[in-house]
């Protein structure tokens, strides 16, 4: 029974907070990414300062436009459409404002500890673990207003929009948690408990997914909403928003491995990697033809509507970038691409194209609404339409020619593949200046298209007052029929269906011989009896997807344990073994604490945004840099420095290949050695001290963490570290450089004088623990 007519208010005050939030954010976030653009081409621009050197403001940038730029943007988004959708009020006006303050002191926070090196050392996952905690509690602080929001909801159904929202949030909690699980060391320092192989896996697990549920899913559901809107059309096929949510849900969270192509990953977890990628093009082109469809009947709106032309630009992006990224999994792709600018050019074209201007085209449509006027100025917002789009198309072109002639001449050889044909490293760094050049000449002009969002919608505000939105609602009693009981969530022929097709093609690709034949034969039976049954129960199948629709923790429930299949299958047997199970004939030798030392130093210069510490079985690789990294080589790397991105040479076997003396003039100034590099000066190094204070906790939990460190005590430690610094600091003086032991320096150099130390792991201590 249905009771009286009322109407609600919107709280749109906590939506404009974070919508200038992400204004603002975004201005930062551009502006940092500029700056470090310069820096890649002119090494003047890291200043000589430590808090400005390019290892230091890439965390920045990624973690500014990310969690910055893109939270709130989509924070405003959610909260917006969420109330209209469910036509309710937000649940708490005090849980709203804890999100907002949470997550704005947050950024704060990581604006300071990163450019002052406190930082994990691992991609989009840097800041550490008091932060890590404050993100996981504001998160839980909003997956909480958000689920008591639809449990007040007046509307029954929930619509397609609200499937991405609920699969962001829960997902994403269960990407954060896993992958920053740290011991501390300190209050601002801690080792994350997974390592070497472990640890790459579980980060990029996380760190592609991040890309998928923090960047992609949520602003689909902000597509799914606001296009429609915008365009005054409905979405173009809903059964296809029925297939594009599940399958980009299911298949997402498998394809992390992609980013490990060619690396000491067991080959099983690449190639099931590259085969999920590549499966990502059906469901993401599905979606891009949904939002482009929907605008049918109102291209012409496109000539004289930024807001449109800012959507469909955007949509167009995200269907490149979900195009390049399959294409950059297949594996002989991915060997000229990766650790390479293309892969750059890539995540830009994605969040440049797809995130940046969805996000301007929402904020053009919001601001007049939420401020109940006009936008200020059409015409300025279409200058920033093309000015950013021309600014895209010249980073990401010059970044794809960049990092293809990086990786041709990179791996490029003569004489048969006896000779490099570019054996020096620098010339490749040389050839692509003009390139890197472009790059900051696109980025600058996409800047300077955010300034003018900015300057149109101060004006706007200026112009008009703060308004929140009305609707008037028919409050409806609970209705008990439309209640789904677990029972009736997983016994019907979807979930059970689905279920088997899962299960079998896990036993056909997971096993071998008569089982593999014989599930592969009941696979193909299973997916035709389910195709001719849905046709004939078709209405069933429907009714029931509906009563689901209405019932939030069911569907909650179905979605989160479609992200977790994949996670278990790839992470669990790897995480799970011993460490016999993840070597093959080598075995990392532990730091001696001064080295330890010296590792810390590394990540906290953020030396991993331009080295990596990874050989690849290729031709090119191992002449340029030695012989191909094994498995049990980086085992007790906590965290792993396996890497992304090559600004500088590998760093895999760099031990022992020179003097100390040249490791000094190196980081004192790199052109000494290496004439026409990019990289910065570090004098502080020779000025500050090594943290010996901080040893004996750091080796308490390196030792807990399963690396065989024996029981020092704090004497020991200091007579070793003694010992190794001083003999340092007397290869050095022997050189003429009077440097004293206690400084950094020696002991990041003691650090990179081990680097491609093995010891060589008898046979049969391998005995079965290897692969078949």
């Amino acid at each position: 029974m249905n009771g009286e007519k009322t109407t609600i208010e919107f709280d749109d005050r906590i939506v404009r907070m974070f919508l200038l939030a992400s204004i603002i954010w975004g201005a930062v976030g551009m502006l940092v990414g500029v700056i470090i653009a310069a820096q890649l081409n002119f090494w003047q621009a890291n200043f000589d300062v430590s808090w400005l050197t390019f290892g230091r403001l890439r965390p920045l940038h990624t973690n500014a436009v990310i969690f910055a730029f893109v939270g709130n943007m989509m924070f405003a988004g959610i909260y917006h459409s969420t109330q209209r959708l469910c036509k309710v009020r937000l649940a708490s006006n005090f849980l709203s404002n804890l999100h907002f303050w949470g997550w704005q002191a947050i950024i704060v926070s990581a604006a300071i500890t990163l450019p002052l090196g406190f930082s994990r050392g691992k991609e989009y996952a840097e800041l550490i673990w008091p932060i890590n905690i404050a993100v996981a509690l504001i998160w839980v602080v909003f997956a909480i207003n958000f689920f008591w929001t639809l449990g007040r909801r007046n509307e029954k159904s929930l619509y397609v929009a609200l499937w991405f929202y609920i699969a962001t949030i829960v997902t994403v909690a269960v990407l954060y948690i896993v992958n920053h699980l740290s011991i501390p060391t300190s209050i601002l320092h801690s080792y994350p408990i997974f390592g070497g192989v472990q640890d790459a896996l579980v980060q990029w697990w996380y760190g592609h997914n991040a890309v998928a549920f923090f960047l992609t899913t949520p602003i689909l559901g902000i597509m799914y909403y606001y296009l429609p809107k915008a365009a005054e059309r409905p979405v173009y096929s809903y059964r296809l928003s029925v297939v594009h949510f599940w399958s980009l849900v299911f298949l997402y969270i498998w394809a992390g491995p992609h980013h490990l192509l060619h690396t000491s990953l067991p080959e099983w977890l690449q190639s099931l990697g590259m085969i999920f990628s590549l499966m990502l093009w059906a469901p993401s082109w599905g979606g891009m033809l949904n939002g482009l469809l929907t605008l049918r009947g109102a291209w012409d709106k496109l000539r004289t509507d930024p807001v449109l032309k800012l959507f469909a630009a955007g949509v167009t992006f995200y269907g490149m970038s979900t195009f390049e990224g399959p294409l950059l999994s297949i594996k002989s792709v991915n060997a000229i691409g990766h650790y390479t600018d293309w892969i750059i050019g890539h995540v830009h074209g994605g969040t440049l194209g797809w995130n940046g201007f969805m996000a301007a085209g929402m904020i053009y449509w919001m601001v007049p609404r939420l401020w109940n006027t006009k936008l200020h100025s059409v015409a300025l917002a279409n200058m920033h339409f093309w000015l950013g789009l021309v600014g895209i198309l010249l980073y990401v072109a010059s970044m794809w020619v960049s990092g293809i002639t990086q990786g041709l001449m990179l791996n490029g050889t003569t004489e048969g593949g006896a000779l490099l044909a570019y054996p020096n490293f620098i010339d490749t760094l040389t050839s692509i200046r003009p390139l890197m050049a472009t790059r900051i000449v696109g980025g600058t002009l996409y800047l300077i298209g955010w300034f003018m969002l900015a300057w149109n919608v101060w004006k706007t505000i200026r112009s008009g007052s703060p308004v929140n939105g009305t609707v008037e609602v028919m409050e409806k009693k609970p209705d008990p029929a439309s209640k789904m009981g677990l029972g009736a969530t997983f016994v019907n022929p979807p979930v059970i269906y689905s279920t088997l097709v899962v299960v079998l093609a896990c036993v056909w690709g997971f096993s071998s011989g008569i089982f593999s034949i014989v599930s592969m034969i009941v696979l193909f039976g299973v997916v035709l009896i389910a195709a001719v049954h849905l046709e004939r129960s078709e209405d069933t199948w429907a009714q029931w997807y509906d009563k689901l629709l209405a019932n939030s923790f069911p569907f909650t429930i179905l979605v989160i344990i479609s992200i977790l299949i994949g996670g278990i299958v790839q992470i669990v047997p790897l995480v799970t073994v011993t460490e016999k199970g993840v070597v093959d004939d080598r075995m990392q030798i532990p730091y001696t604490p001064l080295e330890l030392a010296g590792r810390d130093i590394y990540v906290k210069e953020g030396c991993y945004t331009c080295h990596s510490q990874m050989i690849r079985p290729f031709v090119g690789e191992v002449l340029r840099y030695g012989d191909y990294s094994r498995l049990g080589e980086s085992i007790y790397d906590h965290p792993f420095q396996w890497g992304s991105r090559r600004t500088g040479p590998d760093l895999a076997r760099i031990g022992g290949k020179y003097p100390d003396v040249w490791h000094f003039n190196h980081m004192l100034d790199p052109r000494s050695i290496s004439a026409g590099s990019n990289m910065p000066n570090y004098p502080w190094l020779l000025e500050k001290d090594t943290d010996v204070d901080a040893l004996p906790r750091k080796l308490a939990v390196q030792r807990t963490l399963g690396v065989p460190y024996p029981e020092y005590s704090d004497e020991e430690i200091l007579a070793d570290l003694k010992a190794q610094s001083t003999e340092i600091a007397e290869n050095l003086r022997e050189a003429g450089v009077i440097i004293a032991p206690e400084k950094e320096i020696v002991a990041l150099i003691a650090y990179l004088q081990k680097l491609g130390k093995f010891e060589t792991v008898p046979s049969e201590l391998l005995e079965g623990s290897q692969p078949e």
